[in-house]
This record gives C-alpha cells, sequence and structure tokens, in this order.
C-alpha cells in the first residue's frame, strides 16, 4: 500500500447559501449536508437531528461505530433547541472516514457553545454571557488549573488545546476540529465567527503558558525581541521573501485534491529476518536497517534502495547484541557507533559501540566519562551535516538534559584507542563543550554543513550555538507551549524544522546586520527583526485518522553541498508519512495562509500511507535524485518492510 494520498476533497463547504434558514423541522431533516467532494447528499444520520426519533439501539450503533461514548442522557445525543440562548451554530459530523462514503452529517442545527473555565472554588464562566451550569469537567491536566473547555450543547466538552487540531475556514465562517470523532461548527453571523476565534486564541495561550493572554503576559512569554511570534500579523514578512530560494521553476499551487495528477512511483520489499527499528541512509553505496536481528544492509540507487541479503551479525567483546535507540554513520560510512540506553526505562546511554562494518565486529566500545566521572548521553550525531563521508573522522556530538558536548575518539597522546590494547573500555575524550547547571531540558539536536548546532528543548525552545562555542546560545527562539522532541536544520543553516506531538515548526534563522549583511542566528544576535515562524499540521480529518499517534522525526530532504536547495519536508505520524513542499510553505502569497489569523499554518501536503505503523521517513542523499525528478528518492520503513518512493516533482 502507497502512494499520494488526497484529503481535500473531504472537507466540508456547506451547500447553504442562505444564512437566515426556514426553522420548520421539516426542512431541517431535508437540508442536503456537503458531502466529501464538496457537493450534497441526504445525512445518513437523520435520527441523530432534532425532532427525529430513534431507538437506543440505532442511536448506540450510530455513536460506536463512530467510537463515541453515549451518555447517560438521551440530550446528549439530540439536545433540545433552547430559544432563550442566542449564540448558536450548526454542528456537522464527519462519518465514513476517507472512504468514497466519507461525508459530513448536520448533527443538530441549532446549537449554544461556550468557552468554559473550570475551576474548584467558583462557577464556570461563558464568554457568550449565557449561564451555563452544567457540571464541570473533570480531567487530569498536568500543572494546569483552571483550564478553559469548550462546550458545544451537551455533546462537546474538549479541552482547549492543540490536540483539538482547530482549522478555520474565514470564508465559509466554518471552524473544523477533533473531540471523539471529526466535528465542523458553522456561523451564521461572521461577528460571532470573529469572536469565537479571538476567544479560542485567548483560552488557548492561557491553557499552554498557565496565565491570561495580555501584553504584559506575552511579553514574559516571548520576550520583547520575539514579539512577533505573539502578534504575527504585525511581523515583518519580508525576512521569508529574503530567504526565499528559488528553485528551476517554482510549483504550481494546486489543492491535494488533485495530487493523483503527480506520481509517486514505489518499490517495496519485505525485511529478511527480525524487525525494523531505525534507519542509517548513506550517502554513498549502501544503507542499512537496524533491527532486532542485526543490521541487514540494502543497496542504494536511483530509484530507492534494494536489499542485499547480508545481514551483519553483531559481535565483539563477549557482549549480547541489543537493538540500539542510535545508530550513527561515522569514517566514509565504513564505521557505525551504536549507542543503546543502559535502562530500558530511561533513555540516557552510558557509552557507544564503534562497530566496523565490513567485518560486522565491534572495535571499540566506549565510555562517557567527564572529569574522572561516569556520565550518560540521551543522542548523539555527526559534527556536521556531511561529516559522515569524511574517512578521517574522529568526533561526534553528544547530548543529555544538561550537556551538550564534543568526543574525541583518539587518546590524549594522539592515538586512536582500540579495544584490543585495552581490557577495560576506554573513555572518550571530552574535547569541547558545557555542562549546564540550570535545567535547560535538552531534547534533539542537529547539525548544519559548517558545524553549527541547533537543539531542542522541553519546553519548546530552540536554541542555536556556534561551531566555537557551545557555552551560550547566539539566539534562543522561545517555545510554543509543546516540546520539541525532534529538530532539523538546513545545510547551509537558514532554515530549521521542529517537531511537536501535534505539528511541526518552521523557522527562518536570517536576518540583516546594521550593515545590511545577511547573517543567521548562528552566527550573531538576531535582534527585533525576527519573523514569526510557519506552522504545519494536519487537517483534523487527518489527525483523527492518524488515531492517538503523534508526529515524529520532522526533516528535510537531505543535501551535503552549497548551493543546493531542499526541496522537501517530511514527517511521520503513525502509518502515514506526510510530505510537505519547502517552497510552497516558504511562500508567504500560498493560498493556505489566506485569511489566516495568527501565526500561519500549512496544510497543503502529501500522504504516503502504510498497513502498518512507520518507524521512519527520510529521503536519500541529493545524488540519488534521478533525471525524471530533482528530489532524490523518499525511504519508508515499516517493522517488516523498506519502501522507496520516487517523487514528482510538477507540482
Amino acid at each position: 500500500m502507497g502512494g499520494s494520498h488526497s484529503r481535500e476533497g473531504l472537507e466540508l463547504y456547506d451547500a447553504d447559501s442562505d444564512p437566515e434558514e426556514d426553522e420548520s423541522d421539516q426542512e431541517e431533516e431535508e437540508s442536503p449536508t456537503p458531502t466529501a467532494g464538496g457537493g450534497t447528499g441526504r445525512s445518513p444520520a437523520k435520527a441523530l437531528t432534532p425532532g427525529a426519533s430513534a431507538s437506543v439501539g440505532e442511536v448506540g450503533a450510530m455513536l460506536q461505530s463512530l467510537n463515541l461514548k453515549p451518555s447517560n442522557s438521551p440530550s446528549s445525543v439530540a439536545p433540545a433547541k433552547n430559544p432563550k440562548v442566542k449564540h448558536t451554530v450548526k454542528l456537522y459530523l464527519h462519518t465514513g472516514g476517507s472512504s468514497s462514503a466519507a461525508k459530513w452529517n448536520l448533527f443538530e442545527k441549532h446549537v449554544p457553545f461556550a468557552f468554559v473555565k473550570t475551576t474548584s472554588t467558583s462557577n464556570p464562566s461563558a464568554f457568550d454571557g449565557n449561564s451555563d451550569d452544567e457540571e464541570d469537567v473533570k480531567d487530569e491536566l498536568d500543572g494546569f488549573s483552571p483550564s478553559w473547555f469548550l462546550h458545544i450543547g451537551s455533546t462537546i466538552r474538549a479541552w482547549v488545546g492543540p490536540e483539538m487540531r482547530m482549522k478555520a475556514f474565514p470564508d465559509e465562517r466554518r471552524v473544523d476540529f477533533v473531540a471523539d470523532g471529526v466535528w465542523a461548527i458553522k456561523f451564521s453571523d461572521p461577528k460571532e465567527f470573529g469572536r469565537f476565534q479571538n476567544e479560542y486564541q485567548r483560552c488557548l495561550f492561557e491553557n499552554t503558558y498557565g496565565f491570561e493572554d495580555n501584553e504584559d503576559n506575552q511579553l514574559k512569554v516571548f520576550g520583547k525581541d520575539f514579539m512577533a511570534w505573539a502578534k504575527p500579523d504585525t511581523a515583518d514578512d519580508s525576512i521569508w521573501e529574503d530567504a526565499v530560494d528559488t528553485f528551476d521553476k517554482p510549483p504550481v499551487l494546486v489543492s491535494p485534491a488533485k495530487e493523483g495528477q503527480s506520481s509517486i512511483d514505489e518499490f517495496e520489499e519485505a525485511v529478511h529476518e527480525g524487525g525494523i527499528q531505525s534507519l542509517a541512509l548513506g550517502a554513498l553505496d549502501n544503507s542499512f536497517l537496524v533491527g532486532d536481528a542485526g543490521i541487514q544492509v540494502v543497496r542504494n540507487f536511483h530509484h530507492g534502495v534494494h536489499g542485499k541479503g547480508v545481514t551483519v551479525r553483531i559481535s565483539g567483546n563477549g557482549n549480547r547484541y541489543s537493538t540500539p535507540k542510535k545508530a550513527l554513520l561515522m569514517r566514509g560510512e565504513t564505521n557505525m557507533m551504536l549507542m543503546s540506553p543502559s535502562n530500558l526505562e530511561k533513555p540516557q546511554a552510558s557509552g557507544v559501540h564503534q562497530l566496523d562494518i565490513e567485518t560486522g565486529k565491534v572495535v571499540t566500545e566506549w565510555k562517557f566519562e567527564k572529569d574522572g566521572a561516569d556520565i550518560t548521553m540521551t543522542d548523539i550525531t555527526n559534527d556536521s551535516k556531511g561529516a559522515q563521508l569524511d574517512p578521517s573522522e574522529s568526533t561526534f556530538l553528544g547530548l543529555d538534559y544538561n550537556r551538550l558536548c564534543r568526543w574525541d575518539m583518539r587518546d590524549r597522546r594522539g592515538i586512536v584507542q582500540n579495544i584490543a590494547n585495552s581490557m577495560e573500555s576506554p573513555v572518550l575524550h571530552w574535547t569541547q563543550g558545557h555542562q549546564f547547571s540550570r535545567g535547560t531540558n535538552f531534547q534533539c539536536f542537529a547539525t548544519t554543513g559548517d558545524g553549527s548546532i541547533v537543539v531542542g528543548s522541553l519546553d519548546g525552545k530552540i536554541r542555536l550555538y556556534s561551531k566555537s562555542s557551545m557555552r551560550m546560545a547566539k539566539t534562543a527562539f522561545p517555545g510554543l507551549g509543546s516540546p520539541i522532541t525532534h529538530v532539523d536544520v538546513t545545510y547551509d543553516g537558514k532554515w530549521i524544522l521542529g517537531t511537536t506531538d501535534t505539528y511541526l515548526i518552521l523557522v527562518c534563522t536570517v536576518f540583516k546586520d546594521k550593515d545590511g549583511k545577511e547573517k543567521t542566528g548562528f552566527s550573531g544576535r538576531m535582534g527585533n527583526r525576527i519573523a514569526a515562524p510557519r506552522l504545519l499540521k494536519l487537517i483534523p480529518l487527518d489527525s483523527h485518522l492518524a488515531g492517538k499517534n503523534k508526529f515524529q522525526k520532522g526533516q528535510f530532504s537531505w543535501v551535503t553541498e552549497n548551493g543546493k536547495q531542499e526541496r522537501h519536508l517530511v514527517a511521520t505520524v503513525g502509518k502515514f508519512s506526510v510530505i510537505w513542499n519547502f517552497l510552497q510553505v516558504k511562500n508567504s502569497n500560498h493560498e493556505c495562509y489566506r485569511h489566516q489569523e495568527g501565526l500561519k499554518s500549512c496544510y497543503c501536503y502529501r500522504i504516503v500511507p502504510k498497513d502498518e505503523s512507520i518507524v521512519d521517513s527520510r529521503f536519500m542523499h541529493e545524488k540519488f535524485a534521478g533525471s525524471g525528478s530533482p528530489e532524490a528518492p523518499l525511504v519508508v520503513a515499516t517493522p517488516m518492510k523498506v519502501s522507496s518512493f520516487s517523487i514528482s516533482s510538477r507540482h
């Protein structure tokens, strides 16, 4: 299973053109509802509309098919209309998933809504001015009390946060979101729609940061240099335009509904044995599938990777093989550093194993040590984006929650250490770095072509360090409330892609100094000429189809040469590989951003679906781009299969 997967056609386009509708129940039942393709059709959920009757069994079956939890009260299914309530919306429910039968069904025509603040000492307050005597929703929300919830009738009780995947359509006065299903609400009054949007943003800020949304608190969160992140509408977007790199021909901006016109050619094969845990893509002849039974070697071609039928059985020093958390190619891709956690419940490792790929033997077992004391690392990476191709490479970078350092495999006396010369594990030399006294909560890191370092943190901050100093960040971008779980950076250091559980964040590091010279945030303080970031999100329907899975390992296409441009972004969520066009995301005039308020979010992407959860999705090195496409193939690994996709660049 694989290929381009369209979603845009599943979005709601309301067939009702006149907001002042006839109020009769008969017309409400007969009202056409939008289908997956944007047309109209009869709602299969007529039994759930006000005024219609349905047996308990029918209602239960419908809710069970939608994975909804019916309440003990029948009013939770078909709430009665309250003539005293002024602020109401039409509520739609999406059914059918991504099948041909997918459509939006009118769930209720006049339903009240309110943002409700749950507290332990006072009654909930709603922004619409109507009293709400329903019970507060009790939920386990770490560190956030009181909290804002969105109440829609007696059907929806959703905590206001990124998990709702809220997406607004100003032209249609409509908002889509996820809450144990995919829902849409439509407003008859544009002012009410705008009011809803403002209140949602206010509640989101308070739930995210723990205090009210006002200028003083925005200043506390973002700092004076980053107020563009709080007020993107007033930000200077010219920095994005200045940093846009042109391809040979700009893409045609089409909706994903027409993505079927482009080609994604797939080659897929099963692994020989065991299961795949991670990918180690090579830029030379081979790539590697790291799994439970060892490391399987695959051959690199312009159309993707093929298995060679060779599995490296790891041996050395009598230790049993355990599947490593991280596999890092080094020394012209002849060696691989393998890092496994010391404790399965904790991600830290006390050392690394150095594997000679040709012999399949662990030649050295290194220990992490500083000032005579054993320490741990949570991640390792190459000194620079192309360092794995250097046959003389002897250093690599390490990261722990409060440590950032460079390790050297050479002895202080200038001799490369080898396990054959020592009865004990040799110690890596801490050649550069810093151990921070306060909780920086580092989570992930990556390097540019010149060795500059970007680090993502639990608090959502993204810090930029120059190659020469790991003690103080040149630039520290504020967090948006979600932890950064993975980070990547372009070869030239102009763009950073951070991964959170529910969205990707694209940051531009380019600025101009006082002399008008263009620089990046790795080389100097950016001042206040900092553009607001762009967010990459899934539409609510795709988020729901992806289940409770989180975004993983957002990455750029792989470039290791100055002057070459990354063309795509890819991330994994459950059984989906999601691909964005990089130039399209950067383009401020892109249709996705039309009429958006707040941080710009891009929803134009292609999905490559698989039958099982995806381990990793990565583009091959730029040298494997074929003549038919300037983009190298995408490699997608699931536990038991590896697939390669040649993606057409015609969009």
